[in-house]
């Protein structure tokens, strides 16, 4: 597993923001439906399992509108790795789990993107997870002591980024909110980051 590096103090984790927006009610009741009688790794991996599963990538979806804030992503049921991952942030937060953002530069078509995905502290462990969506191809899980995302770094050029951030890359949100449409998103996402 990766030696992931923590950016900033825990408590920047918890925090509720412009797109990570649990103080949301729509955002409250489903991490309060998701987490029913259940707390730690249990109630991790049931939110996991619901952004993962139950909210559609929007390429998977051939959905053209842009999502990036979580309540947004959890109102239209849909959303491209970057706003799945504000959506997971935010049903964990809310319910009290450490969340950050995670990052990936991987081959696509033929150049580069960076793809999004999440890290959780739980157990006195940061533990990443991708919510991406599976498909044919991808068969992302979560896992206390593995990890089993949705794109394991294969190829020369690609690479895990270690940093945990508290709010969504900068560089990544003024694509996702300058596009209008997804087919515009993937082709102003990063290629890649640099800290």
């Amino acid at each position: 597993m990766l030696n992931l590096i923590q950016k900033d103090g825990l408590k920047e984790y918890t925090r509720s923001s412009q797109w990570v927006d649990y103080e949301t009610p729509q955002i409250q009741k489903k991490a309060l439906e998701l987490s029913q009688d259940m707390d730690g790794p249990e109630m991790v991996e049931n939110i996991y399992n619901f952004v993962r599963d139950e909210i559609d990538h929007s390429m998977d979806a051939g959905q053209d509108m842009v999502t990036f804030k979580a309540s947004e992503v959890l109102k239209k049921g849909h959303g491209i790795c970057f706003a799945k991952s504000n959506l997971l942030a935010a049903l964990l937060r809310f319910m009290g789990i450490p969340t950050g953002f995670c990052y990936q530069r991987l081959v696509h078509e033929d150049g580069y993107l960076v793809h999004g995905l999440n890290a959780v502290y739980i157990i006195d462990n940061w533990v990443r997870m991708d919510a991406r969506g599976n498909n044919h191809d991808i068969d992302a899980q979560f896992f206390m002591d593995k990890e089993k995302l949705a794109f394991p770094i294969q190829e020369v050029g690609e690479d895990d980024y270690p940093y945990i951030c508290s709010n969504p890359d900068g560089r990544v949100t003024e694509a996702m909110v300058r596009s209008k449409n997804v087919e515009e998103a993937y082709k102003n996402i990063p290629t890649s980051l640099t800290y």
